[in-house]
């Protein structure tokens, strides 16, 4: 029963956030490449609070190692969705996109949001080049944690910053969760121990 509450919720929690924006007024007379690149923000949002769940092995049903397996995955979705929001609003308003990455944008939530980008990439890469990059575990677990963190907390200010096609209140829900679920998972894993588990 205990699963079954986890999962629903979960469920609902990525759900519900994305119909809520289906039904937003922003999405009147907009391009739908920029639609797409709003949505895939919002999915990003979900994956988001995906990664410290998996991380963190709060699933239940799901081995350790399937937790580690889902959560590379996982990043990899997140990176595709980050790829394919910024290309997208590249497409629609590339003077905009370039200000932002210049950090000369008028908005505050693009900074925000492109900081969140870099260290995304930043902490994927790590991921994937684990064994290559023959570091400590301590110091690469450190490395990873820190990029993640920044991520979490760029993307989460981008997001609460812009007022658009997420529905505020689900999208202040949401938000909470993601950093609810990164807390729970720093104190639950210990990241700054030595020991290696």
């Amino acid at each position: 029963m205990r699963s079954i509450v986890i999962w629903a919720v979960l469920g609902t929690a990525v759900t519900v956030p994305i119909i809520a924006s289906a039904f937003s007024p922003y999405l009147a007379w907009r391009d739908p490449i920029y639609i797409l690149a709003g949505f895939a923000g919002i999915i990003g949002m979900c994956l988001l609070l995906m990664q410290p769940l998996l991380a963190g092995r709060w699933l239940p049903g799901l081995s350790p190692v399937t937790s580690r397996h889902w959560h590379r995955w996982c990043g990899l979705a997140l990176i595709a969705a980050i790829v394919t929001h910024v290309t997208g609003l590249w497409i629609t308003s590339p003077p905009d996109v370039v200000d932002a990455l210049l950090f000369v944008s008028a908005t505050p939530f693009s900074a925000w949001g492109v900081i969140a980008m870099w260290t995304g990439f930043a902490a994927a890469l790590m991921g994937v080049l684990r064994q290559r990059l023959r570091l400590r575990f301590l110091v690469w677990r450190l490395g990873h944690v820190t990029l993640a963190i920044a991520t979490i907390l760029g993307s989460v200010a981008h997001a609460l910053l812009i007022e658009g096609t997420m529905e505020i209140i689900t999208k202040i829900a949401l938000c909470g969760l993601v950093i609810l679920a990164s807390v729970g998972t720093l104190a639950r894993l210990r990241v700054w121990e030595v020991r290696r588990r």
